[in-house]
């Protein structure tokens, strides 16, 4: 293990075993080999090594295998195969309820779960006015686990587990039942904790997160690596994968352009883009960069190569790092297009106030039958076209959003 490294994993793998019988499984725990048994690896053959202050996120479908990793990680279960090492204090939010007693009030389970932790009486002691102010659960925190929402018991878990900042701190899925607030207050302590060194593995299906928070990011499917790397790359070849298994025919297209945006292309190609470009809504040029307020179009030409049904056009901007700032289709505004045969051309233009901060902006489209790209995904791209925003003429603001604000200044 490389001494700088937090986490390393080495094929690391686990597998659960079914038998016929309880004889059968009996047998082989004294070491006769039995072939009526069946194996099911829910993990098998990951690797991967995690600095201080990194962040990696684990994505992936349902039964890809991420919760039992972080198990693995935790040492809540044992490898089958594989080894892996930890350097450091783990602090780990798991399942909802896992080391509290539901009839101990939130104070005791804090004792309770804590000695599980390795922190002793007086260490928990001390540190139970900083989990206090931040669960900010006020006099529940003396009554029984039983009888706080799902909201509540993440409060206590995150609090817990983040009371001393651990050299790695482990978060599934379990923060997403909390209310916005709270979600806020914990994703701010776990930004302030990476820049302080700690090492984070993040669970979530919430991809804005994963593209806010992580450097690093594996997609799991069925227990293996099926694809690892930057935020942008593999969040959007996810996306495109779950598209696909929707629809046989789609295919997945990924290349990084010169600006350095990676783009994603997928499609059954019944419909095509031919181009698209933006332009000044008043004159018509096109523009490579934007100015702030200025009004502008977005202007494509889509062919149509197969009779459809239905015909949608969306649109989405993101941010250098991939935060959606702005997002529309043709669905939601009850103009969709239908019955239509193989050669008609379709022109469309959707023409905004460019009300973005300054900095740089991808424009994703997609061309499909209904709201979502997994039915019917005819041809879409993200990142397909890229432009600049400038401020030229208003008073400096920051964000990726311009507000028309007006500020009124009085004195007696």
């Amino acid at each position: 293990m490389n001494n700088a490294d937090i986490l390393r994993v080495n094929g690391a793998g686990k597998c659960y075993t079914t038998y016929d019988s309880n004889w059968a499984r009996f047998a082989e725990w004294f070491g006769v080999r039995v072939s009526h048994r069946n194996e099911f690896w829910a993990v098998r053959d990951v690797s991967f090594s995690l600095r201080p202050g990194e962040a990696l996120a684990l994505i992936g479908p349902n039964g890809a295998g991420k919760s039992t990793l972080l198990k693995l990680i935790t040492g809540t279960i044992r490898p089958s195969a594989g080894s892996i090492q930890v350097a450091g204090r783990v602090g780990a939010i798991l399942e909802l309820g896992l080391g509290f007693n539901p009839a101990f009030t939130g104070r005791e389970n804090i004792y309770l779960a804590g000695g599980l932790m390795g922190f002793s009486t007086g260490e928990i002691a001390a540190l139970m006015p900083g989990i206090e102010e931040l669960c900010e659960l006020g006099d529940f925190l003396d009554q029984p686990l039983r009888t706080y929402s799902s909201g509540m018991q993440a409060r206590l878990a995150f609090s817990l587990a983040t009371a001393s900042r651990p050299d790695l701190l482990i978060v599934d899925e379990v923060l997403s039942v909390g209310d916005s607030y709270f979600q806020h207050k914990s994703f701010d302590r776990i930004r302030k904790f990476k820049e302080q060194g700690t090492a984070l593995v993040f669970v979530s299906h919430g991809m804005g997160d994963v593209r806010a928070l992580c450097d690093r990011v594996i997609l799991l499917d069925r227990g293996t690596v099926l694809r690892e790397g930057a935020p942008d790359v593999v969040v959007d070849y996810y996306n495109a994968m779950v598209a696909e298994r929707e629809n046989a025919k789609l295919t997945i297209e990924q290349r990084r352009s010169a600006q350095g945006w990676m783009t994603t292309k997928a499609g059954t190609r019944e419909v095509e883009l031919l181009s698209l470009t933006l332009n000044d809504a008043a004159t018509g040029e096109e523009v490579v960069a934007a100015r702030v307020r200025q009004r502008l179009a977005l202007m494509s030409v889509v062919a149509v190569r197969k009779p459809i049904k239905r015909l949608v056009m969306g649109h989405l901007l993101r941010d250098k790092t991939g935060h959606v700032v702005w997002g529309t289709n043709t669905w939601h505004t009850n103009q969709v297009l239908e019955n239509l045969e193989a050669g008609q051309v379709v022109r469309f233009r959707f023409e905004f106030d460019c009300n973005l901060g300054p900095g740089s902006y991808g424009c994703t489209y997609n061309l499909v039958s209904t709201s979502s790209t997994t039915v019917d995904n005819y041809d879409s791209v993200d990142n397909h076209l890229v432009f600049d925003v400038l401020n030229v003429d208003v008073p400096l603001f920051a964000g990726t959003t311009w507000l028309d604000c007006r500020i009124s200044v009085s004195m007696d």
